[in-house]
């Protein structure tokens, strides 16, 4: 973390506009001793961070460096400030004036002149602290390596149990076997990749020395590659087993070959022979390509397999043709058999011992290593209640003091250890949230990014540079997939327990950030994230300190708290019962995220919001927000004075005119909702729309019901737009939607089309999600031959005049979910239906009794055979305000109360 921590640094002092440097006399210099300073420093950091665990006086050093580091940034935000400040007062005019008497304020130049000289002085004395203690030659001595060997033996051993232990196991080593034996004769790669400690190895080790996989390939090598392998000795190691299976001495001098006689031995060997070589814990693209070109294609069937913590390696190493296998954390069931075969040595466990133990269970999270490791250790103890508890309740100290449970945080650790600078304290982050937390990723995006963690890219949003590390940290195992949206994008994720647990102790190690849990919490006064877990009515704050650091606040769980606690930070706003903001909020110059939502009572805004410069995300419940004017001398200003906004939801133009005018000065949005539409004001809005080339997301709404949406005049849509919501009556439908090659999700409702719209947009190319809810008053609807083709979510609602619907050939081929809610008229399913084989689910809701009879297989309905081949089919029926399920096919049930939008293709709201 050091190493981000002073990459981040340089990156401000570097891009540090000249002309604010100038304003204090003497720092551009200081500035740029310490700027080179942290460079030549900044080369010995990624071995230092690596070998931090392992040497104390390496750790004090990086400790010091990387307190250097967060002192500097600080001074960078205080001297920005000012600078702004002193902008804020009279506009630029006014800042001219005062930047002369800022200049010559002695006291201030002094206290930051001051400051910046103690850095240097410190940059200074840690340079010569690591020559005078022998710290610049960071190389692993021998001792470091051993500690690594030692390490990854660990990991290899770990999870090789015998055959009768394993769980869980069977259906991949099946596949895997077959993917070996079977297909192509031609040189092809099996990539198996998962998360730290899943099993990877033992998978392979088992389908490697499995007597069908032994008999089919003439030669068989086994090599384990790790983070810090060496191409010759990976070499060497390979030729000396190829040549050991044949009972051969290997070729003399081959301990002093170069890496290119090496290969050349290798591949000399392997020409026109069947072999399966394995290439055990791959850690980057670089180890592949050093030894890929040295195995032959003989057209002989040979198989490589390799294992990695990363899908990107994964789907490299076995291009361009292979397979990839994705190994799963283990299923609840499999997982306990597991746990008991490891602590009572049998396929049970005492009743009065299991609710703890499916607890403790709980916590591996299906993770084999962990569930061994933890088996391991419970099976030494005594198998009583309080004994149980107890390790229940400390769990956490076991993890400290216990070698073999330390050894197992080290193997997941290597994970965290091999990440980039950039990507260590947006992992580091992650900690902030409570165990077992479903963290949405547009929420964790907008932390990333007002905290400063993420860099601009040239042609690249903020966002986009996020959401690229998000999928990084997905690809390196480290965080688990939990939920996908209907349109693809990942939208609820978390990190394993103990993962947690690691990243947990090295942010309060590093100073990056702190937890509250308990009453009796211990904070260091220069704590920089402090996040707040549940609800602590006695939560104690140290009124000696200030907490000046600090720069994020997080608060989970937390309704009430007590005053001390207030004053020392500050209440959240989400889901509060605020009536009013203060105009003070003005003073919040950098905030980037105003999130107001679910705040009922607040009904206006305060003119001064306006002023927040540097606001991207507003979001607030359908607030009124016309034209203000902050003071008589000064033009009007609004929602559209905000030109750095990206995310604005939601707004109500009741005024229209100017507003609905002038929002084409958003230029920046990204997403935009509008309620309290006029059919009169439809033309300024397309006319703003078409100046928001960064549009993805547009959800417009219409006055009142019976007004309609006038939006044909868009001659320029955004063509990126993904997702598009209308609600109102159209006249006609608007031809420039069918221009839109990037449109993912369409929701039309109230539009009262009395024209097929399917007409339109069977034109889509990217489309996924449709919703047609009191959208078409026509008695037909017919999906085109060989149509909608990416089409999987499909929900027509309250067509009141529809009578049927024709699926020709060939279209809707990939569906999956189908809603049919409130056609009364419809009397049969889709004609068609039972050619739509990818159809997962159908679900109905207040259809005639005709239409249900029809497939209800008590009552022999004569279109049940038409969705025999859908596994899931729901008939849902609104009775004493609550929704009632009858299952058609004798299925599962899905209960819901009626407040909840019924359908699947529901708005997906990302906070």
């Amino acid at each position: 973390m050091a190493e981000s921590a002073v990459t981040f640094l340089l990156h401000r002092l570097t891009t540090l506009p000249e002309q604010e440097l100038k304003l204090l006399t003497g720092v551009p210099q200081e500035v740029e001793f310490i700027t080179k300073e942290l460079q030549m420093i900044q080369g010995f950091l990624r071995e230092a961070d690596a070998k931090e665990d392992r040497d104390k006086a390496v750790k004090a050093w990086v400790d010091q460096v990387r307190d250097i580091a967060y002192d500097m940034e600080d001074i960078l935000d205080e001297f920005t400030l000012r600078l702004e400040q002193q902008y804020q007062r009279q506009g630029i005019v006014g800042f001219l004036y005062k930047t002369v008497h800022f200049v010559t304020n002695l006291k201030l130049r002094h206290n930051l002149g001051t400051k910046i000289q103690a850095i240097k002085e410190s940059i200074v004395e840690v340079s010569a602290r690591r020559q005078r203690y022998g710290l610049n030659c960071l190389e692993q001595s021998s001792n470091s390596n051993s500690k690594i060997d030692t390490l990854h033996d660990l990991r290899q051993n770990a999870l090789l149990l015998g055959e009768a232990e394993l769980v869980g196991i069977n259906m991949p080593r099946k596949k895997l076997i077959r993917w070996l034996v079977e297909g192509e004769s031609r040189l092809e790669v099996v990539s198996v990749w998962s998360m730290g400690g899943s099993g990877k190895t033992t998978l392979v080790r088992m389908v490697y020395d499995h007597p069908r996989v032994k008999e089919y390939f003439k030669h068989h090598a086994w090599i384990n590659v790790s983070e810090s392998f060496k191409i010759n000795e990976l070499l060497k190691d390979l030729i000396k087993q190829l040549y050991g299976e044949i009972r051969q001495s290997a070729p003399q001098a081959v301990d002093t070959m170069d890496v290119v006689s090496l290969k050349n031995i290798v591949k000399e060997f392997l020409q026109q022979k069947r072999y399966v070589i394995v290439f055990d814990d791959i850690w980057s693209i670089d180890a592949w390509e050093a030894v890929k070109y040295a195995l032959p294609d003989s057209n002989c069937g040979s198989r490589i397999m390799v294992t990695t913590r990363s899908s990107n390696i994964a789907s490299s190493c076995k291009e361009p043709y292979g397979h990839v296998y994705n190994l799963e954390p283990l299923a609840n069931k499999d997982s306990w058999t597991l746990f008991c075969n490891k602590v009572f040595r049998k396929n049970s466990c005492p009743p009065q011992l299991e609710g703890l133990s499916r607890n403790i269970l709980k916590r591996c999270g299906g993770l084999p290593l962990a569930i061994v490791t933890i088996g391991g250790v419970l099976s030494t103890k005594d198998k009583t209640l309080i004994e149980w508890e107890m390790v229940h309740r400390s769990l956490g100290s076991f993890l400290e003091s216990n070698d073999k449970l330390k050894n197992m945080q080290k193997i997941l650790s290597l994970s965290y250890n091999d990440l980039p600078c950039h990507l260590k304290p947006c992992f580091l982050h992650l900690s902030i949230f409570p165990e077992d937390y479903l963290i949405q990723s547009s929420r964790l995006i907008r932390i990333w990014t007002a905290d400063g963690l993420v860099k601009e890219k040239e042609g690249l949003t903020l966002e986009e540079v996020a959401k690229s590390y998000l999928y990084e940290l997905i690809n390196r195992s480290l965080v688990q997939i939990i939920r996908t949206g209907h349109l693809r994008q990942i939208t609820r994720y978390k990190i394993h327990d103990f993962v947690r647990d690691i990243i947990v102790k090295k942010s309060k190690e590093q100073n990056f950030g702190a937890i509250v849990v308990a009453q009796n919490t211990e904070l260091n006064e220069k704590v920089r994230r402090l996040s707040i877990h549940n609800n602590f009515g006695n939560v104690y704050v140290p009124q000696n300190k200030s907490f000046s650091h600090l720069r994020s606040l997080f608060m989970f769980g937390v309704d009430t708290l007590p005053e001390l606690f207030i004053c020392a930070f500050f209440s959240s706003l989400r889901r509060t019962k605020i009536k009013e903001l203060p105009n003070s909020i003005v003073k919040l110059q950098n905030l980037e995220t105003l999130d107001l939502g679910g705040i009922t009572f607040l009904c206006k805004l305060p003119n001064e919001i306006f002023k927040l410069k540097r606001l991207r995300y507003f979001k607030f419940g359908n607030i009124k927000a016309g034209p203000v004017s902050i003071n008589e001398s000064e033009e009007q200003v609004g929602i559209w004075s905000l030109v750095n906004l990206e995310v604005l939801r939601v707004i109500n133009v009741y005024q229209g005119g100017r507003v609905t005018r002038e929002l084409g000065r958003l230029t920046k949005l990204r997403r935009l909702a509008i309620r309290g539409l006029r059919r009169k004001d439809g033309a300024d809005l397309c006319c703003s729309i078409e100046k928001m080339s960064n549009l993805r997301f547009l959800d417009v709404m219409r006055s009142e019901r019976k007004e309609f949406l006038d939006i044909q005049s868009l001659s320029s849509p955004p063509m990126l737009l993904q997702k598009l919501y209308l609600v109102g009556g159209l006249e006609k439908f608007p031809n420039w939607i069918s221009s839109l090659k990037n449109l993912e999700m369409i929701s039309l409702t109230e539009s009262k089309l009395r024209y097929d719209p399917l007409e339109v947009l069977q034109a889509l190319p990217n489309l996924v999600g449709l919703t047609l809810h009191e959208a078409y008053d026509g008695e037909e609807m017919c999906f085109k031959e060989g149509r909608f083709q990416t089409l999987k979510h499909l929900e027509l609602c309250r067509l009141e005049s529809l009578r049927l619907v024709r699926v020709e050939e060939g279209a809707l081929s990939h569906l999956q979910y189908l809603c049919i809610f409130e056609c009364k008229m419809l009397e049969k399913v889709p004609l068609g239906i039972e050619c739509l084989s990818n159809l997962k689910v159908l679900m109905l809701s207040e259809m005639s009794n005709e239409f249900v009879t029809s497939l209800n297989p008590k009552e022999q309905g004569r279109d049940n055979w038409k969705v025999a081949h859908v596994p899931t089919i729901f008939h849902l029926k609104m009775s004493n305000d609550m929704m009632s399920i009858a299952s058609v096919l004798n299925l599962r049930s899905i209960p819901r109360t009626s407040n909840h939008r019924i359908g699947l293709l529901a708005l997906e709201e990302e906070d």
